[in-house]
């Protein structure tokens, strides 16, 4: 798949770091470094801007070591490009731990899935189909 892209950072593009990866690495571009306090949360730059085909999103996530080593996660986890954005990429970025947490430019932020989702036409019924399930909800599986 092609996608456009705007590479207004000084970084290198988004790639997949082995052969097998789903998501690309998210690089902060910034001029100088921020400092996340424990429970805070930042918007911070990535310097990308791309052209989604219709039909796709690109879903925005942590990086799963920083989020073990460090406590950092993403608060709309994961966040969601619709293809019809045109706006910078940002990433908003929370501290869970107790220390606070560096980000410097260049550092491997998050991660990006492109995805191809449907469009969905509701059609509005009555009743629902029935299932061994039905309406067992959280936890009705047990333990």
């Amino acid at each position: 798949m092609n996608i456009q892209i705007i590479n207004k950072s000084k970084n290198v593009l988004p790639a997949y770091e082995t052969a097998h990866a789903a998501g690309m690495d998210l690089r902060a571009d910034l001029e100088s470094t921020v400092i996340l306090k424990p429970m805070e949360r930042k918007l911070i730059p990535t310097g990308l801007y791309m052209e989604l085909p219709v039909g796709y999103e690109a879903q925005i996530r942590p990086r799963s070591g920083l989020a073990y080593k460090f406590g950092i996660s993403i608060v709309n986890s994961p966040g969601t490009i619709d293809a019809d954005y045109r706006g910078e990429i940002k990433v908003l970025l929370v501290n869970l731990s107790t220390e606070q947490f560096e980000i410097n430019g260049g550092d491997r932020i998050a991660q990006m899935v492109v995805a191809k989702h449907e469009t969905v036409n509701w059609n509005e019924v009555e009743v629902l189909g029935d299932t061994v399930r039905g309406q067992g909800g959280y936890g009705h599986t047990g333990v």
